[in-house]
């Protein structure tokens, strides 16, 4: 879920949201991503994704920052288009899936944006339609969701028979708020807390039953505990700024100058990439460190990925 900043329009035409959509059927396809569920509205967009080989902070990196820049140099505006962090929710699928499938391809009614449900299945910008075969694209994972229903044909028409049920339902808080917060600094203390059913404010939760929550927690742990490895050993920006410094043979503090130099493109880009996967830094935290705009940084995080990937480089010494 991702909203724009100040809850302004982040797509104020139909040609944001066809920029946007295209955008993110190319991403979703070059990672072999599955997207069940989708909706724009025009302050805001919901996505039901399966994770594959790419995790999600590097497609939402991706479809972010291109949207972004592309949006900026279009409205000849500056700065940030989105809200914070995008927030997302670690699901577990069996109790969950269809009523978030459902969920999710309602917004748009439940928003006005149409008229009525008859109206849904022909809005251009939410899945509810590929479902039914009202329109097609090549990134939706239409086969996965019917096949809950049963055999396809009988799954269009049972489908068709289970959205409306959610309607009067209305909001679900319970969908996309509450859960658990992983990032409390290891596993061990995410499952203390959920014991003793206290509630954290964060941006990134588990909707599941106890089991599932402790085995997610668990298998998301090294990840977790290197980030906090990471820094309890003191290895925090300048640390890094002097390792990327020193695989590009720079001086020291020299990842820090002002200005714009061409020599400055590669280790800036690797230290910002290094410092957003690893350090978990934002973007907005680091434009303020090295006098960069927001929508700069971003872009450096993107070519910083290619070049680390490229030049085979590792953030420790072999």
């Amino acid at each position: 879920m991702v909203r724009g900043i100040e809850r302004r329009k982040m797509f104020k035409d139909d040609q944001d949201k066809e920029n946007f959509v295209d955008r993110l059927g190319d991403i979703l396809k070059g990672t072999s991503t599955s997207c069940y569920a989708w909706s724009l509205l025009p302050n805001h967009f919901h996505l039901l994704l399966r994770t594959g080989n790419y995790p999600i902070a590097t497609i939402m990196r991706k479809l972010l920052t291109g949207y972004a820049v592309t949006f900026n140099r279009r409205y000849k505006r500056h700065g940030q288009l989105f809200q914070n962090r995008y927030k997302s929710i670690l699901c577990q699928e069996d109790p969950y899936f269809l009523e978030l499938v459902r969920y999710i391809h309602l917004y748009p009614l439940r928003a006005k944006i149409v008229r009525d449900y008859s109206s849904l299945d022909r809005y251009k910008y939410c899945g509810h339609g590929v479902i039914l075969v009202n329109k097609k694209n090549d990134w939706q994972d239409v086969d996965d969701v019917l096949g809950f229903f049963g055999k396809k044909k009988n799954g269009q028409r049972r489908n068709k028979e289970y959205v409306p049920e959610g309607i009067e339902k209305g909001r679900r808080p319970d969908l996309v708020g509450g859960g658990l917060i992983r990032r409390l600094g290891g596993w061990s203390e995410a499952i203390i807390l959920r014991k003793s059913e206290r509630r954290l404010k964060g941006d990134e939760k588990i909707l599941g039953d106890s089991q599932f929550v402790l085995d997610a927690l668990k298998e998301a742990g090294e990840r977790f505990e290197r980030e906090y490895e990471l820094k309890a050993k003191g290895y925090d920006l300048d640390a890094l700024a002097k390792r990327v410094e020193e695989i590009f043979g720079m001086e020291s503090g020299e990842i820090y100058s002002q200005g714009k130099y061409k020599r400055l493109i590669e280790p800036r880009s690797v230290f910002c990439y290094w410092a957003v996967s690893e350090l978990d830094e934002t973007t907005t935290s680091l434009a303020k460190r090295l006098s960069l705009t927001q929508s700069g940084i971003s872009k450096s995080v993107l070519r910083g990925e290619k070049i680390v990937k490229n030049m085979f480089l590792k953030l420790f010494k072999p």
